[in-house]
């Protein structure tokens, strides 16, 4: 299910039923696409991503998760709602918003990239099946919001520069 939520920002489910819920906004100094600010955020990951990613892997696999191996930095033109960013599939995707998911038997995850003319934000959904996934929930929850923090910043000094 998707859900419109404030403005143009998709989520899982109205957010009293979400079990992690996370709007990051930053204003850009032009306006870009949901698909070119992707493309920017992950071309060149943060250094500590790629350990990050590794880490998560590594635990997850013990619980039956799939290996995600993290963000290739390949840039794409064009995307169609069943394609796939990295591990993410692309659920809708429009001129103001592009929808990543990622669903398996623990949690749904759903990340939206929106704009609002030279405002983008980073709206993340999720909701949690069993403990394993509540317990996925507590570091991840935690290094979301400082990634995606990150990540909008350097956006902005891409775009800047």
């Amino acid at each position: 299910m998707i859900i419109l939520a404030e403005s143009n920002a998709r989520i899982l489910a109205p957010v009293p039923e979400l079990d992690y819920f996370d709007v990051q906004t930053a204003p850009l100094c032009r306006e870009v696409t949901p698909l070119a600010a992707w493309n920017a955020m992950v071309e060149d990951p943060q250094p500590f991503l790629a350990w990050a990613f590794w880490v998560r892997d590594r635990v997850s696999v013990l619980f039956g998760v799939k290996a995600i191996g993290g963000f290739s930095g390949e840039a794409v033109q064009e995307v169609s709602p069943g394609d796939r960013l990295d591990f993410f599939l692309v659920e809708h995707v429009d001129d103001e918003s592009l929808v990543l998911t990622e669903r398996d038997r623990h949690l749904d995850v759903m990340t939206c990239i929106s704009m609002d003319g030279p405002q983008i934000s980073v709206t993340s959904s999720v909701r949690v099946h069993n403990r394993f996934g509540h317990a996925y929930m507590l570091p991840v929850g935690i290094a979301h919001r400082w990634i995606v923090r990150g990540m909008l910043k350097r956006l902005q000094g891409k775009l800047a520069g």
